[in-house]
């Protein structure tokens, strides 16, 4: 069984939310604290921990004390402001602004956050990730999450990527949230990653050129980009950071509602803030139950068997739904030699699924109607076969999502050879059985015997073993 994390967010994510969760849930702080020099950043900066109670409920907090801080904190700290009212700034003040995690760099200081001049960009950043020689789970992960950060924050400003410039200060708070949190779920060998709706949370957050409503722009970027499922809860606070929300959605293999899990581990990262409910991120490990009913039949519950399948049909499979693009033209004028070559074209650069159907056009002209399916990262280079290769001169674009059964493959043996089968499943229910086509299609070549034949054999072996 897989073994996975939910990451329960009833008040929001960030990136020392996520740390502190790992580290009650058993990751070491000294394992965390080795790594991360790695970087070659520890001067800037020191790690500790805290058991704090937020709502009478007990937590680890996560701290990441900034060494830039430390001459900027004023001698009288009733002057200092509340944290809690304050984002520290990732961006560089003279070029595009992000704010991060709960770690007040301005303390009452208007210029504080702008007096640094000194700035990282996304290369330099991956850079620092790169060289740090980290396990290569880590590495992958947090430059993608470092990229999809970038992403945001760029398109909000209309900047590519790469010219986004992080805050030297901000930017070495974002790297230890980030890699750390990375560092946190490679030490616990999670496979799969899962996360609840998230709350929008309100209000205004201070930044150097003024305020920001809640929810800031980059991580309205990222909801948006990645469907995320959103509510209020009404706490008028920013609950959701632009790292945590980064962490997120590179990381999530769904949004919603708990797969069905047998948790072995639970981590809790208390936020900074106290608020009307527990500033409580929690974090569910555990592994994935694939074969709870199975194991229950034959035990003459049938009312709670009954009320399991309702709890399923309720609560599908948690990486049933995902977004895909849908590319669409209308073309009355290229041969239908071509339309062929195009289909393994559009597969060859990431289509998941391409078919035309006939349509009657203006002027009575007799037509096909071709849509490819996608995922949203491949749009470009579908787009760009579809252009290079037909006569068309426009393509419609539509995101949607779309609903899919939980699937595996299985291998039979046949007396002809292995055959490999996909079994699909709707909760715990087999729904399709198919014996993959080019398997029967090549042991159908070299047997010199009908591709039904090698069909059959394979699905019926399939059965006679379960």
């Amino acid at each position: 069984m897989n073994k996975i994390a939910y990451f329960d967010c009833p008040t929001g994510i960030a990136g020392d939310m996520c740390i502190g969760a790992l580290i009650h849930a058993g990751v070491p702080l000294d394992y965390l604290i080795e790594k991360l020099n790695l970087l070659g950043i520890s001067t800037e900066y020191e790690l500790r921990t805290e058991l704090v109670h937020r709502n009478t409920q007990q937590a680890t907090k996560f701290y990441v004390d900034l060494a830039a801080d430390l001459w900027l904190k004023p001698k009288n700290s009733a002057t200092e402001l509340d944290p809690s009212e304050t984002e520290s700034s990732t961006f560089d003040a003279r070029h595009h602004h992000h704010h991060g995690e709960e770690h007040s760099h301005s303390h009452g200081e208007p210029d504080a956050e702008i007096s640094h001049t000194h700035h990282r960009n996304l290369p330099q950043i991956e850079q620092i990730i790169v060289s740090a020689k980290l396990p290569p789970r880590v590495e992958a992960w947090s430059l993608a999450v470092f990229g999809k950060l970038a992403e945001a924050e760029g398109a909000v400003h209309g900047i590519p990527a790469s010219e986004v410039h992080f805050h030297e200060v901000g930017a070495a708070d974002a790297i230890i949230d980030i890699v750390g949190t990375c560092l946190g779920l490679d030490w616990l060998d999670i496979q799969e990653f899962y996360f609840s709706a998230m709350p929008t949370g309100g209000g205004t957050v201070k930044a150097a050129h003024g305020k920001l409503a809640v929810p800031t722009p980059a991580v309205m970027r990222l909801w948006e980009t990645h469907r995320v499922p959103v509510y209020s809860n009404g706490i008028d606070r920013e609950l959701c950071t632009p790292t945590g929300t980064a962490i997120a959605c590179t990381l999530a293999s769904a949004f919603g509602p708990p797969p069905p899990m047998q948790i072995q581990a639970i981590g809790l990262g208390a936020g900074s803030r106290m608020l009307a409910i527990p500033n409580i991120l929690r974090l569910w490990i555990g592994e994935k139950e694939e074969g709870r009913g199975k194991r229950e039949e034959g035990r003459g519950k049938k009312e709670e068997g009954r009320g399991e399948k309702e709890i399923f049909n309720q609560f599908p499979m948690a990486n049933s739904i995902e977004t895909i693009t849908v590319l669409e033209t209308q073309i009355d004028d290229l041969s239908p030699q071509a339309i062929g070559y195009v289909f393994d074209a559009l597969f060859a650069a990431g289509a998941l699924d391409v078919f035309t159907a006939p349509i009657v056009m203006k002027k009575s002209r007799l037509g096909v109607l071709l849509t490819a399916i996608c995922h949203p990262e491949f749009q470009d280079a579908c787009e760009a076969v579809i252009f290079r290769e037909t006569t068309t001169l426009g393509i419609r674009r539509s995101t949607q999502q779309r609903t899919i059964l939980h699937r595996e493959i299985q291998t039979v043996q046949t007396e002809y050879g292995e055959v490999k089968i996909k079994v699909a499943k709707s909760g715990e229910t087999i729904v399709n059985v198919h014996p993959e086509y080019e398997d029967c299609a090549e042991i159908a070549r070299l047997k010199n015997i009908s591709w039904r034949e090698v069909h059959r054999l394979a699905l019926q072996s399939w059965y006679d073993r379960t």
